[in-house]
């Protein structure tokens, strides 16, 4: 445990603690990542909030039309190994009977193997 906590960036009290993987502010109830990215580091998070990172395996949750086919990404599917870039298009992977494809990162959801 660190000694000093960082203050809520809600409120800025001084009196945070720690509770599992999060920081909780007892004066306001906000609760936040302990994780702080590096300065210039880009965070993607998926649907959800959860920060994704190369390699996770991600599940789609909205029947996605392919542009320029007819074919569709169906909700709940299993997309293993993604790799993030930048662009609109934050992810990139391999999604199974479709082939190689940029994805966005709010239509996915981190799954848990």
């Amino acid at each position: 445990m660190p000694d000093s906590l960082p203050p809520c960036p809600e409120c800025a009290s001084t009196f945070t603690y720690e509770m599992d993987a999060l920081l909780v502010c007892p004066e306001c109830g906000h609760e936040w990542s302990a994780m702080v990215p590096a300065e210039g580091e880009r965070v993607v998070r998926d649907s959800v909030g959860n920060i994704l990172v190369d390699g996770d395996t991600v599940t789609v949750i909205k029947d996605l039309k392919v542009k320029g086919s007819s074919s569709v990404v169906k909700v709940g599917t299993k997309v293993r190994g993604i790799r993030l870039v930048d662009g609109d298009h934050d992810i990139d992977c391999k999604v199974p009977g479709i082939g190689q494809m940029g994805l966005k990162s709010q239509f996915v959801k981190k799954a848990t193997d």
